[in-house]
């Protein structure tokens, strides 16, 4: 992590809170795969089930009947990108490391499937550990406030120590931002993102046109761009290492203007 990376969202979901159905075709998806590579994404997050507040489950094989087409063509249209996957089930991550994924991407932090930790650490690929409270559909009816810190630390510090049991060594930490966190509780989690940090492990900040953005401006994620860009300003200067962005162009800017900002120095009077 020499500098901080990208990872460029495309759900595949007819429901995602900002993007659902945007990428039904093929060609779409082609289209939007390219463009981020060619903005500057360093990885591509494939996701097949939305997880917004409150939506619906999706079954495993219709998880997989959404997935597998699209990364199988994305991997032969791109055979030097990293492509993630966002997924909780061990089966689901097994079958698309298989075809050629390279990154886990686990909303759940391996809570929903402790199965999920054996198939990474089987693949030795790079697993990235989120902290959610409960799953989708409850972690918004009692979300963490001003304890957030300490639970998310405490849930690192745990999980990571099991994932090393495993035999999974390349572990990024996502504070899951919006997954069963109050707006209070989110902006802490920014504020003390370095405090996050167990050994010494990259975090990823996930906070593209989420909640804890449109709706302190009283806006709509589509309304959410400019106030996206200054949280993942935010994210970095509190230590982020990977920003989960939608709009790959405008992350790079960020980050270029941060590296330039960092590398600047005083002026001898």
């Amino acid at each position: 992590m020499s500098r901080p990376r990208i990872m460029g969202i495309l759900n595949i979901t007819p429901d995602s809170f900002f993007d659902g159905g945007r990428y039904a075709a093929e060609e779409e998806r082609i289209i939007q795969t390219r463009k981020m590579l060619d903005e500057g994404a360093d990885i591509i997050d494939l996701g097949a089930v939305s997880t917004r507040p409150g939506a619906a489950e999706v079954s495993q094989d219709e998880e997989l009947r959404r997935l597998l087409p699209v990364l199988k063509k994305l991997v032969s249209e791109f055979p030097g990108a990293l492509f993630s996957i966002d997924t909780y089930r061990s089966q689901v991550a097994e079958q698309c490391l298989k075809a050629g994924a390279s990154i886990i991407n686990d909303i759940s932090g391996g809570m929903l499937d402790p199965a999920i930790y054996e198939t990474v650490g089987r693949h030795q690929v790079p697993y990235i550990l989120m902290h959610m409270l409960g799953n989708p559909q409850t972690m918004q009816q009692n979300p963490l406030s001003g304890n957030s810190v300490q639970e998310v630390k405490v849930f690192f510090e745990e999980k990571v120590h099991l994932l090393q049991k495993k035999g999974v060594t390349n572990i990024i930490l996502d504070p899951g931002f919006g997954f069963g966190k109050t707006l209070e509780g989110n902006y802490l989690l920014l504020k003390q993102l370095e405090a996050l940090r167990i050994d010494n492990l990259p975090i990823l900040a996930g906070v593209s046109r989420k909640s804890m953005i449109y709706k302190a401006l009283d806006t709509t994620p589509e309304g959410a761009l400019n106030g996206t860009s200054v949280v993942h300003t935010m994210a970095l200067l509190n230590g982020a290492d990977i920003l989960r962005v939608h709009d790959v162009k405008e992350a790079r800017e960020a980050i270029e203007l941060l590296i330039l900002y960092q590398n600047s120095e005083e002026e001898k009077v």
